[in-house]
């Protein structure tokens, strides 16, 4: 019998392409969305769509429950009202999940929930490990919560790993589609000083990363899904010159970004030298660790030799 696997965030940029994934290794897939049915099954493909998590309630259960939802924290500038966004898509979606899960006949053996490298807060250019002490700013805290909000699960004995994921690039989405127009351009170039690192990862890697961490009885707690080779943001820029055959001349100047995006620039301008330690040292293989080899995947799918 396939077993049954509860998704949140299946429609998003890394959710549709993980929930094809199961589906081709006969998973049978439930996906939470407020979308329509019929747009969740055209992203997905074949699974069952619901639109309220109470749906579920007194559900017999399933074998495992991947907690992807949340609201771009890059999509809008972060007023007040927008930081409370981010929270309820992310905590408040988390902790209902948790109190729906509680209420069925069986809890599932895993649940691998959301999480980003934004919670150990901006931390210069020191290694960051998955035992790292965070700095405490905006990122963290959303993270913490976030990640806290499902911990009454594993008090349940529900074995829980968190996907502490990097900045992800692949093709057609996310942050990578929005530089393009201007690297192809020609008007490209670092953010701020471009010092600040950048710890980026392929999206296939992290579809790969949570379905080893769904399959695989040893994992639990936090994991970095990052990829091991963490760069700048100036070899970042670089390297999307290369892929894309376009000089990156035009700096953005740090008080720019700040007066254009408040905050949020912290996300540009600040970072990560994080390295998946705790994958690395449980045999997880990459299949993109190569930046030039992942961002030429990412913007002529088919392009770059694969890696099995």
């Amino acid at each position: 019998m396939s077993k049954r696997i509860l998704i949140t965030g299946g429609t998003g940029f890394i959710g549709h392409v993980l929930c094809r994934e199961l589906l081709a290794r006969d998973y049978e897939l439930t996906v939470f969305s407020r979308q329509p049915a019929e747009t969740v099954k055209s992203s997905c493909g074949r699974v069952e769509a619901i639109r309220d998590l109470q749906q579920l309630r007194s559900h017999p259960g399933y074998d495992a429950v991947i907690n992807l939802a949340g609201e771009g924290i890059a999509d809008k500038r972060w007023s007040e009202s927008r930081k409370q966004e981010l929270r309820d898509s992310r905590i408040g979606v988390t902790e209902t999940l948790v109190e729906v899960i509680r209420s069925w006949d069986q809890a599932p053996n895993v649940v691998v929930s959301g999480s980003a490298v934004g919670f150990y807060g901006d931390q210069g250019s020191a290694t960051v490990t998955e035992s790292t002490s965070p700095n405490d700013e905006f990122t963290h805290r959303l993270c913490r919560d976030w990640e806290n909000a499902a911990k009454p699960l594993g008090d349940d004995g529900v074995r829980l790993c968190f996907s502490r994921t990097g900045v992800v690039a692949g093709p057609d989405g996310g942050f990578l589609e929005r530089m393009l127009l201007p690297f192809k351009l020609a008007l490209g170039g670092r953010l701020g000083s471009g010092t600040q690192y950048m710890p980026w990862v392929h999206r296939d890697d992290v579809v790969s990363a949570l379905i080893w961490m769904m399959e695989n009885p040893d994992a639990s707690g936090p994991y970095n899904v990052v990829s091991p080779n963490p760069v700048t943001n100036a070899e970042f820029t670089r390297s999307l010159g290369r892929v894309l055959h376009r000089p990156t001349l035009f700096p953005a100047p740090a008080p720019v970004l700040k007066v254009a995006l408040g905050e949020m620039a912290r996300l540009l301008l600040t970072g990560q030298r994080a390295i998946p330690e705790k994958l690395v040292s449980q045999q997880f293989q990459f299949r993109y660790p190569d930046l030039d080899q992942a961002l030429t995947q990412s913007v002529a799918p088919g392009a770059a030799g694969q890696k099995g």
